[in-house]
């Protein structure tokens, strides 16, 4: 029964970690190189991150220059830029892609907010999943007479606890980054 909730624990874990992701490529004003981590360029017939072709910098806080290792892979990267939901269009000048993000409009920003609610609520859902099963594996563990119905009532309410201890944290991620995108 421990196994059971320890699984399910370490399982929300990761869904509000992923969820954590989710937001940090959710740009608010400032341009930073994790909103680059979720893109995949063709390298060489291989679907590649481009976090592993390219150094990325930001001397300013609406561009990021991005340096390939390989001059090779430039034109697969700018085309997996470009293909992007980021919105932007990167200049290429043969050595770097620059990449200058347009000041963020309230429209926009209202646009960003419905999209990390979104993402906020799959986090949730993810998390509602891994209790559902876990509760389950609970009543399984019961119907099969491993434990008494008292052990799975009290296993039952330390699962919803920390299923409540992890949705409280992508709440709580998504206060954030709505008040972070409301900052002008």
């Amino acid at each position: 029964m421990n196994q059971v909730l320890s699984e399910a624990d370490t399982k929300m874990g990761k869904s509000v970690d992923a969820t954590r992701e989710e937001f940090a490529a959710i740009r608010a004003g400032r341009a930073h190189p994790s909103m680059f981590s979720k893109l995949v360029a063709d390298y060489y017939g291989t679907p590649t991150p481009i976090q592993q072709l390219a150094s990325f910098t930001a001397p300013e806080a609406r561009i990021i220059l991005i340096q390939p290792y390989d001059m090779g892979a430039i034109a697969a990267i700018e085309k997996a830029i470009r293909d992007s939901d980021l919105g932007v269009n990167p200049a290429n000048d043969g050595k770097v892609l620059r990449c200058v993000f347009p000041e963020l409009t309230e429209e926009r920003r209202k646009e960003y907010i419905k999209v990390a609610r979104a993402k906020a609520e799959d986090g949730r859902v993810s998390v509602r999943n891994v209790r559902r099963t876990a509760k389950q594996g609970l009543e399984k563990m019961e119907k099969d007479g491993e434990v008494g119905k008292d052990d799975v009532t009290g296993a039952e309410k330390k699962l919803d606890a920390t299923t409540k201890k992890h949705t409280d944290a992508i709440d709580e991620m998504l206060k954030n980054k709505e008040a972070e995108l409301l900052e002008v």
